[in-house]
């Protein structure tokens, strides 16, 4: 194994080790070091992208615990998570949180950098029927897969065009579409190319035509959506 591979080892196992489920006694410690450290907690706690795209709609990173708890103050009783259900730190910390403020959690999975399946997005919207107002969605950073559940939002929920649900995905967020973060981009970019072919909503599209597959690849090959 060469220096790099050993480095990048050593980087892997230090994290696991850290990012343990801190309802387990013992592991409270390391859960905390992990969440406030390796997950950027320790910045979350002082700034938030917080920003409500529909009445009673709000996107933001991911909220700390004090962050949380000024939730049922502002009425707000529900929380989207956008990074999936897991046994990591941050997860379990947040489904501490919640259950301990009264807080319903909902969770769907989105990618920063790959493009969704076709069932989670179709999972995503969904929730978006059922899930009670006010919410707040979140990602990690708020920037991607917030931008992106945000768009999805506007586009199904509220009926709004693409030009304004890209807007979602902006540099004011931070997110910088020329990354491989640009897939969230490029996907309502294929709609959009889709869309002037003949009049398909993005929900129908996603259910008819989405090939997360081949939206990749074209992605990666830098392929301009026909």
């Amino acid at each position: 194994m060469g220096l790099a591979n050993r480095i990048r080892q050593f980087e892997r196992d230090v994290r696991a080790y850290f990012n343990v489920d801190p309802t387990i006694p013992g592991n409270e410690r390391r859960a905390h070091i992990y969440n406030r450290y390796f997950d950027h907690a320790i910045l979350r706690g002082v700034w938030t992208n917080e920003r409500e795209i529909a009445p009673g709609v709000f996107r933001s990173n991911h909220p700390t615990h004090e962050r949380f708890a000024k939730m049922p103050e502002r009425g707000i009783r529900t929380v989207l998570n956008l990074r999936g259900e897991s046994v990591s730190a941050h997860y379990m910390s947040e489904k501490t949180s919640c259950a301990a403020l009264g807080l319903t959690l909902v969770n769907a999975t989105l990618h920063a950098r790959a493009a969704a399946s076709r069932a989670e997005i179709q999972h995503l919207i969904a929730v978006f029927r059922r899930i009670e107002k006010p919410f707040v969605m979140h990602c990690k950073s708020g920037a991607d897969r917030a931008g992106f559940a945000s768009a999805v939002y506007l586009l199904v929920i509220e009926g709004q065009p693409v030009s304004e649900a890209r807007k979602m995905l902006s540099w004011r967020f931070f997110h910088i579409r020329n990354a491989k973060v640009g897939i969230l981009d490029y996907i309502l970019d294929c709609y959009e190319a889709r869309s002037r072919q003949g009049a398909i909503s993005f929900e129908d599209w996603i259910a008819t035509e989405y090939d997360p597959v081949v939206i990749q690849t074209d992605f990666r090959q830098g392929k301009t959506p026909a």
